[in-house]
């Protein structure tokens, strides 16, 4: 069992960086999967951002390659996404999840889910 709680959400302007984390208490955060999903309004949830239980594989959707990146840290029960070069379609509510699947083409289907982070970049 995890319980997840992001922070670090607000409101930035295009170009600028923001780094959300995810903090995880139970005992297995350090066997389980990590990621990253967001909502845009009146949008269906879309995977974001993943990695692997070391945090040696990182997956990402195309629309954040090169700009977002995630990572944690096993010894804080954390995970983090840096956020970079922001832009309005960025603009969401993002949640935190992990354990479950995660595939290698970079699916991946959760067990646990944050309750979300508001995310609102202007323009």
């Amino acid at each position: 069992q995890l319980q997840l709680v992001e922070s670090g959400g607000g409101l930035v302007q295009a170009g600028e960086s923001l780094r959300l984390s995810c903090a995880a208490s139970g005992r297995t955060f350090g066997r389980s999967v990590m990621g990253w999903f967001r909502q845009a309004p009146e949008k269906e949830r879309e995977f974001v951002a993943a990695t692997s239980i070391s945090g040696s594989q990182t997956w990402y959707t195309d629309s954040v390659k090169g700009r977002f990146t995630i990572s944690r840290d096993n010894t804080k029960n954390t995970a983090y996404l840096q956020m970079n070069r922001v832009q309005p379609e960025d603009t969401g509510v993002y949640f935190c999840a992990a354990g479950g699947t995660l595939y290698s083409t970079g699916s991946y289907s959760p067990d646990y889910w944050g309750q979300g982070a508001q995310v609102t970049v202007s323009s």
